[in-house]
């Protein structure tokens, strides 16, 4: 399995398919994040932050942002350790919000308000990869997805 990580879609196709309508009912966006050693600005401004330090004042802010268009996010992490497989390199952290289709995802995406503090994404981001996740239709729910309904 090859992995590319990417801070925004540079395959035509795939941007095109974000654009459609997607499965019905709420979305978790899965985010596996990878920071740069030090935040890099496109408009060259001088700064000491590391890229973590640049996602974080993103990532603070789009936890804000995320209501207006019914989002929220649900967890963030950082990765310590990779308990099974094998990558070249971790990620650094991991984060997961909700929205309630992907429209509306792509609609923040494209807003002013996101883009206003996106620079600061773009300033800390080696790379990431964005997985979509549904919760299992019923009758194929997770037994992990059962074991938290039940309190386990």
């Amino acid at each position: 399995m090859q992995v590319l990580n990417e801070v925004f879609p540079s395959d035509p196709a795939r941007f095109s398919a974000l654009m459609e309508k997607g499965p019905d009912g709420p979305i978790f966006m899965v985010n596996l994040l990878k920071f740069k050693d030090k935040a890099e600005y496109d408009d060259g401004r001088a700064c000491d932050l590391s890229g973590r330090d640049a996602y974080m004042i993103y990532g603070r802010a789009v936890a804000q942002l995320l209501p207006a268009f019914g989002g929220r996010g649900l967890f963030a992490g950082d990765v310590t350790f990779l308990a099974l497989g094998q990558v070249e390199e971790l990620w650094d952290e991991i984060a997961v919000a909700m929205y309630p289709d992907r429209a509306s995802m792509v609609r923040m995406s494209l807003s002013e308000e996101w883009r206003e503090i996106a620079v600061h994404r773009m300033a800390g981001l080696k790379g990431q990869l964005n997985i979509e996740t549904v919760i299992p239709a019923a009758g194929m729910a997770s037994p992990f997805l059962e074991l938290m309904k039940a309190g386990g």
